[in-house]
């Protein structure tokens, strides 16, 4: 961690330069906050600015300050920050723009900023282009605008790439406690990943939240996760770029199915950082993990009141990888004494009202339900709007919720399902007890799923293979693209590419029937170029005769399939080389079941990835089919593994589609490579 970190984060004295609006609020701010330290006024002309005294320079200082805001031009940024390394400050938050990000409108941008990084020399820079710090711990607001949090002992520190999420971050009112809020801008010099160790390396952090719109640094981020997994403090992603890829057309399948984003959501399964797709899921999952820490398994017990609410529950967890363990004959008896004969049981509950109000009656019910399998529990209250009157009947729910924790050592929650139905201080007050305050089934739902994704999550040993990206990129037909995979293992029908003239022969060595394929073009099926089943020479040559093209692929007709898989590898730039394993043939896309892994993998990896598609019931024998073999599966998997390895910064792309997927045996009966030259 660069040195100056520790001051930036923590700082006991604190200057702000520049005289503009924007400083003046960082002034007020940290008088807001109780910034207990110094905080100094830098400004050539003016004698005071928000009431405090200014220095005409940072010469001027009573000394090299542990913490800079500096809110002035982007030249004169570049200068500020020279003259701050040279004094011996901690470090500088740079707010001024116009730098890398802006290289099309300024066009020397990028230089500017180059410079910017000399200037800093060993001093640690936020930005530029970057709003600041925010520290709820110690009272520190390196913060030009409003912001909605205040101070706490202990809480998660949340990163964004965005500064008005940020903003808007720190203005929940779902009672989580935040320990820091953090920009990062351009990341000219200090990026993402060092900050989260600096963050994590607080002992008052309990877990961390990532807004990311891009990993820059593979290897940083990596180290980061695996810094976090050491200390035991959870992370929690939220990635942007979804729709892009979505919109993304590609020559191939693989390329549509894999990008950046698939890459992203297998880098972080990889590390063990949780991923979830909505703010308000990061906020709940973020006060999850800071409250109950990750989760032991994805099975839960659901508790209401209402068979609506538990009906909701049961449907809404469809969606997730959560699981409502059936209840034991144990557990009945317990309930049926607790609830009497009238109540139906079943896992979520509907205990009725019957028992509303009887504090001893509801704990032995919920307890009844944790004693099963279920490591986390969620009782759904929703509490009355504020001045409708007397709320100790609601308060009585969270003393039994409290009461069964206690008894039986696990994990609960209570939830309300719409979020403006748990107030900010009702939430709190929940916390504080141990309780997990949660607002939102579908939001709830998706912290529990990403908890129990951390307290699951297998860090791998091995490091990404890290991308780098070929020159002179072409595309190999389909006869070379299976000889060379081939080469590595890759099992591959017997065939023959060759001219109309030598079809006659091709088919006398390989024997019929056969398959005539094509070459030379990208979507042989919808150009009619592909025919199954040719019994003889006369069929032969008629079908090659209705094809647009002048060489062809003769091959074995292998025989039926019991499932057709995609496998595919793509270059991802930012996270490396993407694994697809997804459903295959010509309705890869319609059917969209797919998964992705980063290279390298293993055995035991490409196992899990299987088995997580949606037509694994085919791949182990469905309605009384056979299985298919497994082992041979995965070793073509593994065999295009070593491929690209042996190729590492030669390949952008390979597609099998399809594996046909045998009792015995698997076959690559289409392949596709997209590979270049090793740009030195």
């Amino acid at each position: 961690m660069r040195p100056g970190l520790e001051r930036l984060f923590r700082p006991k004295t604190v200057a702000v330069i520049g005289g503009g609006a924007w400083c003046a609020n960082v002034l007020a701010e940290c008088a807001k906050i109780g910034f207990a330290g110094e905080v100094w006024a830098v400004h050539p002309k003016r004698p005071e600015i928000a009431g405090r005294r200014v220095y005409a320079s940072i010469d001027d200082l009573p000394e090299a300050p542990d913490a800079a805001f500096i809110g002035i031009n982007r030249h004169a940024t570049v200068e500020a920050v020279r003259a701050l390394a040279a004094r011996g400050a901690g470090g500088a938050v740079c707010f001024a723009s116009g730098f890398s990000e802006a290289l099309a409108e300024t066009g020397d941008g990028a230089d500017l900023q180059a410079e910017l990084v000399t200037a800093a020399g060993e001093m640690a820079v936020l930005g530029p282009n970057c709003y600041g710090i925010l520290n709820y711990l110690d009272g520190v607001a390196l913060w030009p605008d409003l912001h909605g949090g205040s101070k706490v002992e202990s809480g998660v520190a949340v990163i964004a790439q965005s500064s008005n999420i940020a903003i808007n971050l720190t203005m929940q009112q779902r009672g989580l406690p935040i320990a820091y809020m953090a920009t990062v801008g351009n990341q000219a010099q200090t990026g993402l990943a060092e900050i989260a160790e600096a963050l994590l390396a607080d002992d008052r952090v309990t877990a961390l939240g990532l807004y990311i719109e891009g990993i820059g640094d593979l290897a940083a981020f990596s180290a980061m996760a695996r810094a976090a997994a050491e200390r035991g403090k959870p992370v929690v992603a939220l990635k942007v770029g979804r729709s892009e890829e979505a919109r993304a057309g590609a020559l191939s399948h693989t390329a549509s199915l894999s990008g950046g984003h698939a890459g992203a959501s297998a880098l972080l399964e990889r590390l063990g950082i949780a991923e979830v797709r909505s703010l308000s899921a990061f906020l709940e999952t973020l006060k999850l993990l800071h409250v109950a820490g990750p989760l032991a398994s994805n099975r839960i017990a659901s508790m209401s009141c209402s068979g609506g609410e538990a009906g909701m529950m049961a449907d809404t967890a469809l969606g997730f990888e959560l699981r409502y363990p059936p209840l034991t004959r144990d557990q009945r008896t317990d309930l049926m004494e607790a609830l009497g004969p009238r109540v139906a049981l079943a896992n979520p509950l509907d205990y009725h009202t019957y028992i509303w109000g009887d504090v001893e009656a509801t704990a032995r019910t919920f307890s009844a339900m944790m004693r099963g399998e279920a490591g986390f529990g969620i009782v759904v209250l929703d509490f009355p709007r504020a001045g409708l009157g007397c709320v100790a009947e609601w308060e009585k729910v969270i003393d039994a919720v409290a009461a069964t924790m206690k008894a039986t050592g696990k994990p609960m929650g209570i939830l309300a399902t719409l979020p403006e139905n748990l107030a900010e201080g009702t939430a709190r007050a929940i916390m504080e007890r141990g309780i997990v305050p949660l607002a939102g089934m579908d939001d709830a739902l998706a912290a529990v799923e990403a908890a129990s994704f951390i307290g699951q999550a297998r860090l791998a040993d091995h490091a990404p293979l890290p991308p780098v990206r070929p020159s002179s990129v072409r595309t190999l037909d389909e006869a070379a693209a299976k000889q060379a995979l081939a080469g590595f293992g890759v099992p591959v029908p017997g065939s023959v590419a060759t001219a109309q003239d030598g079809l006659a022969a091709a088919a006398a060595a390989l024997g019929y029937p056969l398959v005539l394929k094509g070459l030379g073009l990208a979507h042989k099926s919808e150009a009619g170029a592909v025919r199954l089943g040719i019994a003889d020479e006369a069929a032969l040559l008629t079908a090659a005769g209705g094809m647009p093209c002048g060489r062809f692929l003769v091959e074995q007709m292998v025989g039926s399939a019991l499932a057709e898989l995609l496998v595919g590898v793509t270059l991802d730039p930012a996270h490396g080389y993407v694994l697809t394993l997804a459903a295959g043939g010509t309705q890869t896309e319609i059917l969209e079941d797919s998964m992705s892994l980063l290279l390298p993998v293993t055995e035991q990896e490409v196992e899990r990835g299987l088995s997580r598609l949606r037509m694994v019931p085919l791949l182990d024998g469905y309605r009384g089919a056979p299985a298919a073999d497994r082992a041979a599966i995965v070793a073509a998997v593994l065999a295009v593994q070593e491929f690209v390895t042996a190729h590492h910064g030669l390949i952008e792309e390979i597609e099998i589609n399809p594996l046909l997927c045998l009792e015995d045996g698997a076959v690559a009966v289409d392949a596709l490579i997209r590979m270049g030259e090793r740009d030195e």
